[in-house]
């Protein structure tokens, strides 16, 4: 299968049209951590789901998300949380997923939609589809966007606005579904495009799985460096530092799930990489200057391509919490 683009004015019919009337009934979130969180918020700001259930296996978490009204129920029992639902969410990190997916099977209604939010997508449909019932549809999704924070209280209507949603239905899946899932996540200000759970996979381990691993190696390997002090890192952190440890902050649990179910497309862009670092190193052993800039040029950009895009933007915190999503 490969990619299909659900065009901006598409995207912003759709979510308007949508949000006229309740795309679902019940809307069922299992866990609700910065995107499960920012899901019942943005669904209750764009009228999408006509009652909104929570689970999560922490009672912590449980409590926080019954006091901020994040759902109209809220508890530790996933099951319960999708009876009746037209539309399940898994916001759990990808190797919970099979365990879920067991949990639930049950309680699902014929028709119901059952989706995700992992970076990963073959290992959750692989995950997921020995479990789930005949008449559920499974149709796996990834919205590209988060910050370092984690928990109930981290999430905010607006994460998604302007941000891609990747939908990877398997083969044979069904229309209906895919688009009312489609709907749905553009009703909450994404872009949606579709595309086969391989391309995904291979996609995202260049933009976003490599660059994490990058990252926490980068800021492990300076914590680890003897001869510099971990005040002085602290302390004199430049601005690329400063960069790499907030992605270094993201959630271990979810990233060494995203790493182990993603192995293959990731060790392939880790083989690619460490080609083109050694190449980067000869350029600079061997002074070839003329290399070095042409590299930077590129690089350059791109970084201008997703600005132009309008994927970033060169004011600060882009896409992140702002003041008047504080109490959203």
């Amino acid at each position: 299968m490969g990619s299909h683009l659900v065009d901006a004015t598409a995207a912003a019919n759709a979510g308007a049209s949508v949000a006229k009337a309740s795309v679902v009934n019940r809307l069922a979130i299992i866990g609700i951590g910065l995107i499960g969180s920012s899901i019942a918020r943005a669904a209750r700001q764009h009228g999408l789901a006509g009652a909104i259930a929570i689970a999560d296996a922490s009672p912590e978490a449980v409590a926080t998300a019954s006091r901020l009204g994040l759902g109209d129920a809220c508890g530790t029992d996933a099951a319960t949380a999708v009876a009746d639902a037209d539309l399940v969410i898994l916001c759990v990190p990808v190797g919970a997923m099979g365990q879920v997916g067991a949990a639930i099977a049950g309680a699902l209604k014929p028709g119901a939609i059952v989706s995700d939010v992992g970076s990963v997508k073959g290992a959750v449909m692989a995950q997921l589809a020995p479990h789930l019932p005949g008449g559920v549809h499974l149709i796996p999704a990834h919205p590209v966007a988060g910050t370092e924070n984690s928990g109930p209280e981290a999430g905010f209507a607006t994460l998604f606005h302007n941000r891609w949603c990747i939908v990877t239905p398997p083969e044979g899946a069904s229309q209906q579904a895919v688009d009312a899932l489609c709907a749905f996540w553009a009703g909450m200000g994404a872009n949606v495009e579709t595309m086969s759970a391989e391309r995904h996979d291979l996609v995202l381990a260049v933009t976003s799985h490599l660059p994490h691993l990058i990252a926490y190696n980068i800021v492990g390997t300076a914590a680890d460096l003897e001869q510099v002090t971990r005040s002085e890192v602290i302390k004199f952190s430049a601005g690329g530092f400063r960069d790499f440890t907030r992605i270094a902050a993201s959630d271990p649990t979810m990233w060494r799930d995203i790493f182990l179910n993603n192995k293959d497309a990731v060790l392939e862009m880790i083989g690619r990489f460490n080609e083109d670092l050694a190449a980067l190193a000869r350029a600079i052993r061997w002074g070839d200057g003329d290399a070095l800039f042409e590299l930077f040029t590129r690089t350059r950009a791109i970084r201008r391509g997703i600005i132009d895009s309008g994927q970033e933007t060169a004011e600060p915190d882009f896409g992140r919490r702002h003041e008047d999503d504080a109490t959203a």
